[in-house]
């Protein structure tokens, strides 16, 4: 007995030397590290996974179903989810997975494919909601640091990093024109799309929506719709279920410099008016729209029309310039346009409609 007792006094103070560095080596993170868990710990179940089901027909016109992956975020205790156009676009079923792995059926509410952007409903209790904080994209800056979460590859609650490279003014993907849109490094993969773009203070900047790659692997070089765009977007989208966007009711070509010296027109450069829609607001103002057709080296230009030169004060030297200005503008909004008509400058008030819906 004496003899268990002496070995049971060792065996603590063996036990308590070995113990003691371990209690004295714990794990110590750098600032950077620091700052990578403390967004992801608190960001991360605002992320959720959703699963799309779509409906396709194979050669023989039978149909079957494919299932695929996105990412998106929580708004609102509502149970709204804001996600990518493209992630929901055709998809049949709808279901998201939230941060404690429950699932919930999902019902769309709104999209919008100019912006690539969607928002879902689920009807979840408040108390497992986790609401993101929404920053700002109009102060971010080249080199700023960024994290990106979301589900590439059906993975879940991935947390990538990198800077912002470069805020684009203009960007066109596959037939969607975006602004302003914000360019990382951070690795965005499939189904990542979706999910949010990070700030150093784990508020959101942008919804990640796409990368450019030839190999169809992660290069580097993502793409986010800015988060100043998601806020007035979601309001229509809420309120409407689609953006009401401005629209002059007009077709619009680009002069350039070549064309205008070909044509011998009286400025060098500005915005065509070819086709316009009767009854369009345009119309109703008096605008006046081309009447026929000429070939300009390999171009064919709508010409006899008038020369959109400025809106609102703003030069317009290319179709691509009034289209951006007309994205900041909403239906119902009266502005002046300047154009020039047989050789002289006028400028038409006009009074914008609401772009039809295809």
């Amino acid at each position: 007995m004496k003899n268990s007792f002496t070995f049971f006094k060792i065996f603590l103070m063996v036990g308590w030397l070995y113990w003691i560095p371990i209690m004295g080596t714990a794990k110590t993170f750098d600032a950077e590290e620091t700052v990578n868990i403390s967004v992801y710990e608190k960001t991360h179940n605002s992320v959720v996974n959703i699963t799309t089901v779509v409906v396709d027909y194979d050669l023989f016109f039978t149909p079957y179903a494919t299932e695929s992956n996105g990412s998106g975020v929580v708004l609102d205790k509502k149970g709204h989810i804001l996600t990518n156009h493209h992630v929901i676009a055709d998809a049949t079923q709808l279901v998201v997975t939230l941060w404690d792995s429950s699932k919930w059926e999902g019902t769309l509410i709104g999209k919008d494919e100019s912006t690539d952007l969607g928002i879902i409903r689920i009807q979840a209790p408040p108390d497992r909601l986790r609401p993101i904080d929404l920053g700002n994209s109009s102060d971010i800056k080249v080199g700023q640091k960024v994290l990106a979460i979301g589900n590439p590859f059906g993975l879940e609650q991935t947390l990538t990093t990198g800077i912002i490279s470069s805020i684009r003014r203009f960007l066109k993907i596959n037939d969607v024109e975006m602004e302003n849109v914000i360019q990382t490094d951070a690795a965005i993969n499939p189904g990542n799309s979706g999910g949010p773009l990070l700030d150093s203070e784990g508020k959101m900047i942008g919804i990640n929506t796409a990368i450019f790659t030839p190999s169809g692997g992660n290069v580097g070089v993502g793409f986010s719709v800015p988060v100043d765009t998601v806020k007035w977007v979601v309001q229509d989208l809420m309120r409407l279920g689609y953006v009401a966007y401005a629209w002059l009711g007009i077709e619009m070509q680009t002069l350039t410099p070549e064309y205008s010296q070909a044509l011998k027109f009286p400025v060098k450069q500005g915005v065509l008016v070819g086709r316009m829609v009767r009854g369009g607001p345009a119309d109703q103002a008096g605008i006046k729209g081309g009447s026929f057709r000429v070939v300009v080296g390999n171009t064919r230009l709508i010409i006899g029309g008038d020369i959109i030169i400025a809106a609102d004060g703003q030069s317009m030297i290319s179709r691509d310039d009034l289209v951006r200005f007309l994205k900041g503008k909403k239906p119902g909004d009266r502005i002046p346009l300047t154009i020039v008509r047989d050789n002289k400058k006028r400028t038409i008030q006009l009074t914008l409609g609401e772009k039809p819906r295809q």
